[in-house]
């Protein structure tokens, strides 16, 4: 499993299914009932929750953390660390019972796909961060993610790492460029191209190549996409529907074009610089991963000061060496061309680490599919994909 994959039960396993199943109806919680006792100032500890692979390590000991243990040294908040959110939907069921009976759970800190930090916010299950105590998110937050639709100026969430979804393809094998959506659907192409299966990480681009604006798409543009895509399966053109195995169907030749996501590619490129990654002429998708601090959090100023340590050019250039995803701290670029080390300085020339103006430009932020779209949508959307 991985960062941007899902259960197949995607409309089911969702915040709506945990709580039908449980009985009960969603009980939002309003911002004057979600801080408890603040344990920060005698208990100098914070507990982080984020998924595996996801924070650089110590080159000659996987288990020490660089930049956690400078948290540490500068502030003396030691960190309890943990790897352990493999999905989303998964990790809402986990702690989802207790926040839905106003219980805390054991976490100040977790990592969640903005769709699913939607349904947090939504239900009122996460604090607003205290952006006095956050000078360097306050001063660094790359303005392209400061206002997406669910969270408007970022008060309750705040991006660990950011990203793209466009166009992987095999340059050499294809024998030419791809340089839109509406490429994936060529003759030369049929049997060779896969697409994302989940929902939520699938559709924003497949709407892109439809000319809709995905930051204000409509049920129309949703059964247009599904249409074309039915068509699509009917005529075997699609070979199938992935996760992030898409990377081995792509390294493997078995695949020649399919949707991914920049940081994937940039390590596939280590390997095979054929691979080339595509933003389309019609747009692409800037995601995010983002950090809250759930209701009842012990330490919660302990861990806005956290987040705001990754929000130093300084730790966030680090972060964005290891992990090669589309850093939210545009001034840690500069740290990186001026470290005087040329691999570091050519990350910070990297588009899909650092995008340049012409990319942002054909960025953009999909509004999230709502609690009341859904249920029908996933419906038909799984259903075509055989979820």
């Amino acid at each position: 499993m991985t960062r941007r994959s899902v259960l197949t039960g995607l409309g089911a396993a969702g915040a709506g299914g945990l709580l039908a199943a449980c009985g009960v109806k969603p009980a939002y919680v309003p911002e004057e009932r979600r801080a408890g006792p603040d344990l920060s100032g005698r208990e100098r500890s914070v507990t982080f929750a984020n998924w595996p692979l996801y924070i650089d390590t110590d080159d000659d000991d996987p288990r020490r953390r660089p930049s956690l243990d400078a948290f540490r040294e500068r502030t003396g908040i030691s960190v309890h660390y943990t790897e352990e959110i493999n999905d989303n939907d998964e990790f809402f069921g986990k702690i989802g019972p207790a926040l839905m009976n106003g219980q805390p759970v054991d976490r100040d800190l977790v990592v969640v796909s903005d769709w699913m930090a939607a349904r947090f916010v939504r239900l009122g299950w996460v604090q607003k961060m205290d952006r006095a105590a956050q000078v360097n998110v306050a001063g660094h937050l790359d303005p392209q993610l400061l206002r997406p639709a669910f969270d408007p100026g970022r008060l309750h969430s705040v991006p660990w790492q950011s990203g793209i979804t466009g166009i992987a393809y095999n340059r050499r094998r294809l024998g030419r460029e791809l340089r839109s959506t509406r490429q994936l659907w060529d003759a030369d192409l049929r049997g060779k191209v896969t697409l994302l299966s989940g929902l939520d990480e699938a559709l924003p681009l497949l709407m892109q190549g439809d000319g809709a604006d995905v930051t204000r798409w409509t049920q129309d543009d949703f059964h247009a996409v599904c249409d074309r895509i039915e068509d699509l399966v009917r005529r075997k053109h699609i070979r199938r529907f992935t996760g992030n195995d898409y990377i081995k169907d792509l390294a493997g030749g078995d695949v020649l074009a399919c949707q991914a996501y920049s940081g994937d590619v940039i390590q596939l490129q280590a390997d095979d610089p054929d691979i080339e990654f595509v933003v389309p002429e019609e747009g692409g998708e800037l995601w995010a991963e983002s950090l809250l601090i759930p209701n009842l959090a012990r330490h919660k100023a302990n861990a806005e000061k956290l987040v705001d340590h990754y929000y130093e050019p300084e730790v966030a250039a680090g972060l964005a060496a290891w992990v090669n995803y589309v850093c939210p701290v545009p001034a840690a670029r500069a740290v990186l061309a001026d470290s005087g080390d040329g691999e570091l300085a050519a990350l910070a020339e990297d588009p899909l680490v650092f995008p340049d103006r012409e990319m942002r430009g054909r960025l953009a932020t999909a509004r999230d599919i709502t609690s009341a779209e859904r249920k029908a949508m996933a419906k038909r959307w799984n259903g075509i994909v055989g979820l």
